[in-house]
């Protein structure tokens, strides 16, 4: 993705310098983290461990923690809490089709997504990025899909967004042909805060006044939507924008009290092709901007070339 234009004119003001350039330091079978001196800023959770019940619960999916301003804890969610498999930014379907069978690579309550190797990855001084590669297994350790997941870090110099996560997925049909099927709760590329999230304070926001929490299921193909939590004293917010690029006919949940929120599409895809997906999460301490400030960051990233397209 050529993300530079977009975020210098998403995020406009003075160019300031960064204290410290971005890094990225692996703890090698755990995770991987994109710091900028002694701040972590995005965790990625890649291990996985079957030798208990326990371990095999808590690492059979990867997905990317986003921590606070202080770089010390995250704001998303991991294993444990309520529902166990929302974690961090994610991505899954509960109704995998395969080879005439149906998986659930949603709850995973069977199988696992596992992370087999890291491939390009590159850091700057504000910006950086991931790239790993997974295996979607079936239930007896078979891979069925297979998945590069592309994760960019950019740090704004100044603005309302503290970073934006730029996240690309390009899901392979290698074994066979394979069906994305869900519903919106439980498919798709989401969002979920920490578990410690005021359920009393969480609000949306989208595009148009008219678009509410109980209606957003019925606008399609929105260019971007948006939540404030609430944990302890302090608010994030976090703005999901989805890319022209994206299958169309994509429904967004947005409206749950804890927080869990993202785009969800159904696709098929035949044995040998790939779909590249392309998202971005700007990251905001406190409250959003005004709606006609995010919807002019939405229009410059729905002028970014992305892969796929």
């Amino acid at each position: 993705m050529k993300s530079k234009a977009f975020a210098l004119t998403l995020f406009a003001g003075s160019l300031l310098p960064l204290t410290a350039g971005l890094e990225i330091k692996d703890s090698p079978g755990k995770h991987l983290e994109i710091v900028a001196g002694d701040k972590t800023l995005v965790r990625y959770m890649y291990e996985y461990d079957t030798s208990t019940p326990e371990k095999k619960h808590a690492t059979y999916k990867p997905y990317l923690h986003v921590f606070d301003a202080a770089g010390k804890n995250p704001i998303t969610k991991g294993a444990g809490g309520q529902f166990t498999h929302h974690r961090g930014i994610f991505i899954g379907w509960s109704k995998l089709g395969f080879n005439g069978k149906t998986y659930d690579r949603w709850h995973m309550r069977t199988g696992a997504i596992v992370h087999q190797e890291f491939g390009e990855q590159e850091a700057k001084e504000e910006s950086a990025f991931i790239t790993s590669l997974t295996h979607w297994h079936d239930d007896n350790k078979k891979p069925l899909l297979d998945e590069a997941r592309k994760m960019t870090v950019w740090i704004p110099r100044e603005g309302w967004a503290r970073m934006v996560v730029f996240f690309e997925s390009k899901l392979t049909a290698a074994y066979g042909d394979v069906a994305l099927k869900g519903d919106p709760e439980h498919a798709g590329i989401q969002y979920r805060p920490a578990n410690e999230v005021n359920k009393k304070k969480t609000k949306y926001l989208f595009p148009k006044e008219e678009i509410t929490t109980g209606n957003v299921k019925k606008h399609k193909d929105l260019p971007w939507i948006a939540e404030t939590y609430w944990l302890g004293d302090k608010a994030h917010s976090v703005v999901q924008f989805n890319h022209p690029s994206n299958p169309k006919g994509t429904v967004h949940s947005a409206y749950r009290d804890y927080g869990r929120f993202g785009s969800f599409f159904e696709k098929e895809i035949k044995k040998g092709e790939s779909l590249t997906v392309n998202y971005a999460f700007a990251i905001v301490d406190g409250e959003l901007p005004a709606r006609s400030e995010i919807q002019q960051a939405s229009d410059m990233y729905a002028e970014t070339e992305v892969d796929g397209e």
